[in-house]
């Protein structure tokens, strides 16, 4: 018995940095997916669970759509796809730039007509935009025939996310929760563990590097005795060059990142954390399926 309460799965679906991360942890009132001012910082499927007394949402964060160029890419773009593909409710984000005629625009709009859910439009940072822009540009776009309805959000601050739920709700067929109304996320502390460190090689390096690195824990224990959690992270990249920057001289910056990931993890556990971080040289890995695979990204 559901007692009228609603369930389903809904896909945030968008070019890269259109805020479909920052909107997801608006909605939770927690982090659970990264968040950086740079694209593509997304690369899985990252689950947030919704509970409230009209049901659950289970909220599908997606990689950003965009031309692949290489094999990382290309893994990133089919993981956004099959998201989309798996929802109840298909949800297009886009935000105050005026791309819809843009290639990635064009990609998600290819994916968008070939569904035969629901979808829906969020023209995101609507605050930058005000009210004057913000409207004509929903307007603007929801005469394309693709969406069944259309919304101005802010994920920063909250705008319109109230009525956004109250819509998904409506729609959503009644239903079991699929999860316990104490979770939300159903990622492992191992894979959070990795984003966050993986974050934070995002807001420390700059320009292209954080794109050719990859996290993998290598050992993650937890001592409930003692109330530790160790875990051994490795940092890989493509070439010895990046090596070098990513350690930093005298080894600061990886001393850097690795404080700033330690400092994550406790206020995620609630526990202190042993964090070891290593970088190693694996030459052209976001080009080769074989290492993309030993990485996780399969």
């Amino acid at each position: 018995m559901t007692g009228g309460r609603k369930s389903g799965f809904v896909a945030l679906l968008g070019r890269p940095n259109v805020g479909k991360s920052t909107l997801l942890n608006r909605i939770l009132g927690a982090k659970v997916a990264i968040v950086t001012n740079k694209p593509q910082t997304t690369r899985d499927r990252i689950a947030g669970i919704y509970n409230s007394g009209e049901g659950q949402i289970v909220f599908l964060d997606s990689p950003g759509i965009h031309r692949p160029k290489k094999a990382l890419n290309l893994y990133m773009v089919r993981t956004a796809e099959r998201i989309a593909s798996e929802a109840d409710v298909v949800v297009h984000i886009v935000d105050d730039r005026r791309l819809e005629t843009g290639e990635e625009e064009s990609l998600v709009r290819d994916i968008l007509e070939r569904l035969a859910v629901p979808r829906l439009l969020v023209v995101n940072k609507a605050d930058r935009m005000g009210a004057g822009a913000a409207g004509p540009r929903l307007s603007e776009m929801m005469e394309s025939g693709l969406y069944r309805e259309g919304f101005l959000v802010s994920a920063t601050t909250g705008l319109g996310v109230d009525a956004f739920l109250r819509s998904l709700f409506e729609m959503l067929p009644e239903g079991p929760a699929y999860y316990s109304e104490e979770d939300l996320t159903d990622l492992p502390m191992r894979f959070i563990a990795k984003e966050i460190i993986r974050e934070k090689l995002f807001e420390e390096l700059s320009d292209e590097i954080p794109y050719s690195v990859a996290v993998s824990i290598e050992e993650y224990k937890e001592d409930a005795e003692k109330g530790l959690i160790r875990i051994r992270g490795e940092i890989c990249v493509e070439r010895e060059s990046q090596k070098g920057i990513v350690i930093g001289r005298g080894g600061r910056m990886l001393k850097n990142i690795g404080t700033a990931a330690r400092l994550e993890l406790e206020k995620e556990t609630r526990e202190r954390v042993y964090l070891e971080l290593f970088v190693k040289v694996e030459k052209d890995w976001s080009k080769n399926e074989r290492v993309l695979r030993r990485l996780g990204y399969a």
